[in-house]
């Protein structure tokens, strides 16, 4: 089938269709209804904010000493007091080395347990919050036409009538 033939079908089956609703359209008339109530449907949404929450807080902190002199002075000092304690020469070589390596390890070990100072510290968390809000997102519209009550559901509110189609056709 060639593309000419496609819209000649195309073209005769959309006039068909038209001249088969346009006499229902053509029986188509609008009047107006009186409003009885209007129900709102309302659609809560939430939405969280992220907020940032800060606070200060007092914290222990120890001093790490990476310093190597403490050491080295209490080798220093523990060398002294070890030679000066020996009697003999040998003696004194053996206090002075003894007392050296017992020197430095004292005076490591106190300069790695400095007292704890107290440090105010400020602290910071997200936290967040949610929020509430209602949007209207329809109607449900009561009205009453020739007598009878009808419900509709509508996208704007429709006020004291609305407007409504009657098709009239033979009874």
């Amino acid at each position: 089938m060639s593309r000419r033939d496609a819209l000649r079908i195309l073209f005769v089956f959309g006039t068909l269709v038209v001249f088969a609703v346009l006499p229902a359209a053509a029986d188509a008339q609008y009047d107006h209804a009186r409003v009885l109530d209007v129900e709102p449907i309302v659609e809560r949404i939430r939405t969280t904010v992220p907020r940032e929450r800060c606070w200060f807080e007092t914290v222990r902190e120890r001093r790490h000493a990476r310093s190597t002199s403490a050491p080295l002075v209490g080798a220093l000092v523990g060398g002294a007091l070890g030679n000066a304690v020996g009697h003999r020469k040998r003696n004194k070589q053996v206090g002075a080395v003894v007392g050296a390596v017992l020197g430095g390890a004292i005076a490591h070990d106190i300069s790695r347990h400095a007292p704890a100072r107290r440090v105010r510290r400020e602290v910071c968390e997200v936290v967040e919050r949610a929020r509430y809000r209602e949007h209207t997102t329809s109607y449900l519209v009561t009205y009453r036409y020739n007598g009878k009550t009808y419900r509709a559901r509508m996208d704007e509110y429709p006020g004291e009538t609305i407007r409504v189609r009657v098709r009239v056709s033979p009874g």
